[in-house]
């Protein structure tokens, strides 16, 4: 799609990611959480705004491989389509959450070391889709 919003998130993992089935399809869930820091020029010092959470999901072999690699308080770069969703909760609140759909997942190696695993060989089908060969 031309008109999609993408987006790079640097963050935190907030908690266990989950995997499910769509159909067919695996599909990974997990929260981000993204807290800029700012510099003051008042105070001269670096302070945290507030922390942004966002929903993440990844399909296919990308949910398979962040469901067997990625876990809570682990730091993450995540790349993807970013969807704003509005719903009204049960107490008739209309609430607005951040979601995205990841194309890209590492650990965030400005933060640590990992070690990085070949998965079966894989052909693109898509830009950012992969099916194992």
């Amino acid at each position: 799609m031309s008109n999609e919003t993408l987006v790079t998130l640097q963050g935190w993992i907030g908690g266990e990611v989950s995997l499910r089935q769509a159909g067919e399809v695996p599909v990974a869930s997990f929260r981000v959480g993204c807290t800029p820091r700012r510099w003051s020029r008042r105070t001269e010092t670096w302070g945290d705004a507030e922390t942004q959470w966002y929903t993440v999901s990844a399909w296919r072999g990308l949910a398979e491989n962040c469901a067997g690699s990625l876990h809570k308080g682990q730091p993450v770069v995540v790349h993807g389509r970013l969807a704003a969703r509005t719903w009204t909760g049960k107490d008739g609140v209309e609430v607005t959450t951040h979601e995205v759909e990841a194309v890209l997942v590492g650990h965030d190696l400005a933060r640590g070391t990992t070690v990085f695993t070949r998965t079966a060989a894989a052909t693109p089908t898509q830009p950012g889709e992969y099916v194992a060969a």
